[in-house]
């Protein structure tokens, strides 16, 4: 395969998979909007792999634009990031998730038309299977209506896909994934929310580090063996490493359109995750429960058979080192 197209790969799974593109011998194409992340991720990849790849600071709403990127390079396939992805922020501001998400999708479309690019891999969610008591769950369980804006361009993302793909010769590949954490291993890229984060762990790191205050974990009265949220927890890396297997696996697909959950198959509780950054870190958080967030749902984690076995893919990389890595990459941030 030729050139790979990451959209948002300069944000937090974006940058972590163009790495492993890179050290495989693909050319990348990055387009980000820097929205979510910084430009020196950059030259921190080219850092960890010693190798170049074109960048254009282009938004992917931006049809004429991203065409222009297109034009110039030859893309043979997408792997497909850029969307805004915090749950608790789509529902205080729907409008602009189902703009971004959702017109960026579909302005790459057109783009990957125009130019006759059929392998596209598309950043999807578990939130898709809602608020399901069902774990572990698999890529059969039915799509339900969302509990979050967030989680509704998601679902459309894949519907638009689908019914693309159904009608092209396109090969779409979807990947669920659970809860991505962690840093790579040499502690230059991690993730970096823009103003304060939403997801847990870099909330975690940043009061280790004493730039918040404390952390708030929402609700302790849920049906879960501590009363706190379960969820799958998935180094960034492990979740990268997938992300070429699935652009590997597209062309090659005997459907248009394909689906995948990726995670451990193992449920962490919140309070379990940050005591765990606690002991393998040697540190004590500042942390208080607090009421619960609209938009959470209970408990959840992946069945990811059907990764392995298609694929070719399974995680490596177990909670201790997810949290090492965490507090590594927080503490160079320092330096």
């Amino acid at each position: 395969m030729g050139k790979i197209l990451v959209t948002g790969g300069l944000g937090y799974i974006g940058s972590h998979t163009t790495v492993e593109l890179l050290q495989l011998g693909y050319e990348v194409v990055v387009v980000d909007n820097l929205t979510n992340t910084t430009l020196d991720v950059q030259d921190r990849i080219l850092q960890i792999t010693g190798k170049s790849f074109a960048f254009y600071q282009v938004d992917v709403c931006d049809t004429d634009q991203l065409m222009t990127v297109f034009e110039k390079e030859s893309i043979s396939g997408v792997i497909h990031f850029a969307a805004y992805k915090a749950v608790g922020e789509s529902v205080e501001k729907p409008v602009e998730y189902y703009h971004n998400n959702v017109s960026g999708l579909i302005s790459l479309l057109s783009c990957t038309k125009k130019h006759n690019v059929h392998s596209i891999v598309f950043s999807s969610s578990c939130t898709v299977y809602g608020d399901t008591k069902l774990s572990p769950i698999t890529e059969e369980h039915p799509i339900v209506e969302a509990i979050s804006p967030y989680g509704t361009t998601k679902i459309i993302g894949e519907q638009i896909l689908k019914d693309y793909a159904n009608f092209s010769e396109a090969r779409v590949v979807c990947l669920r994934y659970f809860n991505p954490v962690g840093a790579h291993s040499s502690a230059l890229i991690g993730e970096l929310p823009l103003g304060v984060p939403s997801n847990l762990i870099p909330y975690v790191t940043q009061t280790a580090a004493g730039i918040r205050e404390k952390l708030t974990i929402f609700g302790n009265d849920y049906n879960t063996p501590d009363g706190t949220n379960i969820r799958d927890f998935i180094h960034v890396v492990d979740l990268a490493q997938a992300h070429v297997k699935a652009i590997e696996y597209s062309p090659n697909m005997n459907m248009s359109f394909d689906v995948f959950n990726l995670g451990t198959g193992k449920g962490h509780s919140v309070t379990e995750v940050v005591e765990a950054f606690e002991r393998v870190n040697n540190l004590k958080l500042n942390y208080a429960y607090g009421e619960r967030r609209a938009g959470d749902v209970e408990q959840i984690w992946a069945d990811a058979t059907k990764a392995k076995k298609l694929l070719g893919w399974k995680t490596t990389i177990e909670l201790d080192e997810m949290m090492r890595s965490s507090w590594a990459w927080q503490k160079q941030l320092a330096n």
